[in-house]
């Protein structure tokens, strides 16, 4: 049984009370008490305390009926902003919401280093200048986020990322003292499936979401929990080996999965083949329109191995939604009907495959909602798609 004093009891009520606002997204205070179990009394003192920390505002709901018109309650999304940040290979992608996750602006700056010092000095320099850009509100920037391409420890330092061939660095550390501002550092996959589970599959308690861009990455939730493993290192499935004597992979592997159904793979292979080095998804799309033999062959050839890696994530998850998010698979017609072709194993069982409509922005969509969920201090948060 769980115990506490009075000041715990209030702040669970408190935390009952925020979730079901960001749920409903006006909700009155006769409802409120009605879905929650509080009684009145309590909904009202804790109503009062959150209109005093500006945390929630009222309307008054417009309604032709006899009588006085109900006063709705919402969250205040001007009270605080949040930032979500991508840092990708020679690229970063920035997001400001609101606390509603309502975005504010998207920005995306491209990298000329992989010098580890001195990408830290441009997101700190960069995070300084949204600080003061949000200033004027009654919270100002509250959290950041930064979502990392490769392993982060559960104590949010950095293990490995492969791309930049960066080790054990501790970038909260060596970001959050000059700022003032709270930062935290999660993985991208991560990142993604949390905003699957936020802005579109509300409902599903077992799901899969996997990346596959410039690395391959799976975020993993078990009966609605994030599975982040022992040290932090579960869903690192583009270093699982498919291909036990294959190519040799930056990770000090052979035969790693995203070595063959990662976009550069892909995109390298064309290049060759057609000898056209600069290759982008607009041309690729293109070749696709036009039924290029070489180029269907390759997607084909890319969908078979996609295929074999998430025959193994199906069998060791058996997820109830799998969420692929892949640029490159949009650009294929009915490529979701290829891969599910190819898992003809009788144990292979999972309740459905989609194509993610998150794309790129899925990380920075889900690191601002993860920054909301740990400002309000909720369980989960639900939002709609504004953008795409």
């Amino acid at each position: 049984m769980v115990t506490g004093d009075g000041a715990y009891i209030k702040k669970i009520n408190r935390s009952i009370i925020l979730q079901k606002i960001i749920e409903h997204g006006f909700i009155s205070r006769a409802e409120l008490s009605k879905i929650t179990g509080l009684n009145k009394a309590t909904i009202s003192v804790q109503v009062v305390d959150l209109l005093e920390e500006k945390l929630v505002c009222e309307t008054q709901q417009e309604h032709n009926a006899v009588g006085r018109r109900p006063i709705m309650l919402s969250i205040n999304g001007e009270a605080g902003y949040v930032l979500g940040i991508d840092l990708d290979y020679q690229e970063i992608q920035y997001r400001i919401s609101d606390l509603q996750g309502n975005v504010m602006e998207t920005n995306t700056t491209q990298l000329d280093t992989e010098e580890y010092e001195e990408v830290v000095n441009i997101l700190i320099k960069q995070i300084k200048k949204y600080k003061k850009k949000y200033a004027n509100c009654h919270y100002g920037l509250v959290q950041t986020i930064i979502g990392v391409h490769g392993t982060v420890n559960n104590d949010q330092s950095i293990l490995f990322v492969p791309r930049y061939q960066w080790q054990n660095k501790d970038l909260k550390l060596d970001i959050e003292p000059e700022l003032d501002v709270n930062v935290s550092i999660e993985n991208t996959a991560n990142l993604s499936v949390y905003a699957e589970r936020v802005y579109k599959h509300h409902h599903s308690n077992n799901l899969l979401a996997i990346v596959l861009s410039s690395g391959i990455g799976a975020g993993i939730m078990n009966n609605g929990n994030l599975v982040k493993g022992h040290d932090g290192y579960a869903g690192e499935i583009g270093h699982m080996i498919i291909s036990p004597f294959g190519k040799a992979c930056k990770c000090g592997n052979h035969g790693c999965w995203e070595l063959y159904a990662a976009e550069p793979a892909v995109f390298s292979n064309l290049a060759e083949k057609l000898d056209r080095p600069n290759l982008t998804h607009q041309d690729l799309k293109q070749l696709i329109i036009e039924k290029d033999p070489t180029t269907i062959a390759e997607m084909k050839t890319f969908i078979n191995y996609v295929s074999i890696g998430l025959n193994n994530m199906i069998n060791s998850y058996n997820p109830e939604t799998l969420v692929l998010n892949s640029e490159l698979l949009h650009l294929y017609p009915n490529a979701v009907e290829e891969i599910e072709n190819n898992l003809q194993s009788s144990v292979s069982v999972y309740r459905k495959i989609v194509l993610s409509d998150l794309g790129r922005n899925a990380i920075v969509q889900g690191a601002c909602a993860l920054a909301i969920q740990h400002f309000l201090d909720v369980q989960e948060v639900t939002f709609t798609i504004d953008d795409n």
